[in-house]
């Protein structure tokens, strides 16, 4: 019967796109929007299984149209509660109890309800804390196994009939199955939270409740209750005096430590899963649906970013098979014009102006093109980002979680020893002349907002790097800014002390030349006067840092006794002499004015 009802709902929906399709609607956006809309009601009606699937593939650009995703992302998981007596009834049962030598109170009827369980508000009895009591629906281990098994015989039908689906559909099933299955141990979510409070709790902006092992099982979770209102409640948390948008960076740099740094992340942020306390620190709940990055993935998505800064399409292209998005043997290069002509379009600024939407969007035309599987930990990760990123947009249209994300990266590819990283933070400095040092202070601004970033400790590895033996190219680099800094500086200084003396004087230091004393093209000096400013705007950021202490500078000062330091010290006095020697030089033989006719 089960079958026959879920064959009946989905393939109506099936026969429906089939037809679509012979009547050439199927690339229309409307009728597609149509469909998704019709897809989400039905997956509600199959029951919290099905609820569970179009959740999932609210994620996966590899799967769906921009259409379907977008409107299964708005698939709500609540369901109606079951009997309370039932509920109790399985506390009872499963911690070994009479309820009321457990807890002093209960709340009589459930404060929430998902697709996998409800809970209680209550107060333990031996101490009369505040806890909150997660109770497992009945019978939900048995639904959701027949559905599964259901599924997957669908799966093995769609990999042998259906080409358009590159994805294995039985994997899918399957990796969703084990998924969902580990939602219903709740010891193994209890377990979840303590590791996800051990590696991110130490943040004072973090609070992750404790766990009342002596009152959990498989089917029954106790765990402190938090005070707190959800993230998407923007008046209730600014009645509180707290702002949003400060609530969801601390979201943001939570998830990229989660993402990137330990790998192991919270998978279903969405507004009940995370609290804004009257503190202001940010509870996370539910640890249900958990994942874990790869270590080579953490440091390939790092590069990914960089890449897509540079515009560098075709190493971006690369990264998929770092990523494990494509398979050796498929070849790129016909993915790299989709990117350019994506990228070329969407960066008309900077990458900091695009918003995390944007991206998922576009790469997701791409993905949906071309023969990508999109791992599960990556899908988890877009819909992380996505659902914060959406938190901020509620509250202000012009976030950016990109830019947000900086203080992150900053320190992150200016501390990291990965020699990848290295490579990659020396590409994003100085593979662009115009913009390397705009991109120096934008992350020293950005990483300035992060208590944990020290200027000292990212001085420290980048100075080893320059005068390591695999620092000649950054060497080379170097050595070429220093000599356009101390030419600039020094043309800056005599072009300001030129403007600041008296008019009297004027035409004496510049020899009559109405252009003054320097033989060099406006759009010259404004770009030497341009890098002298923002060099100084970079010292003084790095003075007026918390962090900052004069023994900073004492690395260089142990480096410069090193031979390497003093042959390399050399190169650049070198160059800065020569570069000096010839502008004096043009200066001094610099061709007069020719006189004004009739002028005495």
């Amino acid at each position: 019967m089960r079958a026959a009802e879920v064959l009946s709902k989905l393939g109506a929906f099936g026969l429906k796109l089939l037809l679509d399709q012979q009547r050439g609607e199927s690339s229309s956006s409307a009728k597609r929007r149509a469909r998704a809309v019709e897809l989400r009601t039905v997956l509600t009606r199959l029951g919290p299984t099905f609820v569970k699937i179009g959740q999932g593939l609210s994620t996966r650009p590899d799967l769906c149209p921009t259409e379907y995703l977008e409107e299964l992302s708005e698939l709500q998981d609540s369901l109606p509660t079951f009997p309370d007596e039932e509920a109790f009834a399985c506390i009872e049962r499963e911690l070994g109890f009479p309820l009321d030598s457990v807890y002093s109170a209960m709340s009589p009827s459930p404060i929430a309800a998902a697709s996998l369980g409800q809970v209680y508000k209550a107060r333990l009895k031996y101490s009369e804390q505040l806890v909150a009591v997660k109770v497992q629906r009945p019978g939900i281990e048995d639904t959701i196994g027949r559905d599964f098994y259901l599924l997957r015989g669908l799966g093995f039908l769609i990999n042998k009939y259906v080409d358009i689906i590159t994805t294995d559909a039985v994997a899918l099933i399957d990796e969703f199955a084990r998924r969902v299955f580990q939602e219903l141990n709740y010891v193994q979510e209890g377990q979840n939270a303590r590791r996800f409070k051990k590696l991110y709790a130490d943040k004072q902006d973090i609070l992750v409740p404790d766990i009342f092992w002596d009152y959990t099982s498989a089917k029954v979770l106790t765990m402190e209750w938090i005070e707190g209102v959800k993230l998407n409640q923007q008046a209730a948390i600014e009645g509180q005096g707290l702002k949003v948008l400060d609530l969801v960076n601390i979201g943001i740099q939570c998830s990229l430590r989660q993402l990137l740094e330990y790998g192991y992340f919270h998978a279903d942020p969405h507004p009940g899963n995370i609290l804004a306390t009257p503190e202001g620190k940010l509870a996370f709940l539910d640890f249900g649906m958990m994942s874990e990055t790869p270590e080579d993935a953490r440091v390939a998505i790092i590069g990914h970013v960089v890449h897509m800064v540079n515009r560098d399409y075709e190493a971006m292209a690369r990264d998929y098979y770092a990523l494990d998005f494509l398979k050796p043997e498929v070849d790129v290069s016909p993915i790299v014009p989709a990117l350019k002509n994506f990228f070329d379009d969407a960066l008309d600024s900077t990458v900091s102006e695009l918003n995390f939407k944007t991206i998922v969007d576009g790469l997701g035309a791409v993905l949906y093109q071309y023969p990508f599987n999109v791992p599960a930990y990556y899908a988890l990760i877009l819909r992380s980002l996505t659902v914060l990123e959406g938190l901020a947009l509620y509250a202000d249209p012009n976030f950016k979680v990109l830019a947000a994300s900086y203080p992150y990266f900053a320190k992150r590819l200016l501390t990291d020893p990965n020699p990848y990283l290295r490579d990659a933070l020396i590409e994003l400095l100085f593979k662009d002349e115009k913009f390397r040092w705009n991109r120096l202070e934008n992350l020293l601004v950005q990483g300035r907002q992060d208590r944990e970033f020290v200027a000292k400790d990212a001085l420290q590895p980048v100075l080893k790097l320059l005068l390591g033996p695999d620092g000649e190219n950054l060497r080379v680099l170097v050595v070429k800014e220093a000599v356009r800094v101390t030419e600039a500086i020094t043309f800056g200084t005599l072009i300001d002390s030129y403007n600041a003396a008296p008019e009297f004087l004027k035409p004496l230091i510049s020899n009559g030349n109405p252009a003054g004393p320097f033989k060099i093209s406006d759009v010259e000096r404004e770009q030497m006067l341009e890098l002298r400013d923002t060099v100084l705007r970079i010292w003084g950021l790095l003075r007026s840092s918390d962090t900052f202490d004069p023994s900073l500078l004492q690395p260089i000062v142990q480096v410069l006794q090193e031979r390497e330091a003093r042959v390399f010290g050399s190169r650049i006095a070198g160059g800065v002499s020569q570069r000096l020697a010839a502008r004096l030089l043009q200066q001094l033989l610099r061709i007069p004015p020719a006189p004004v006719p009739g002028s005495s």
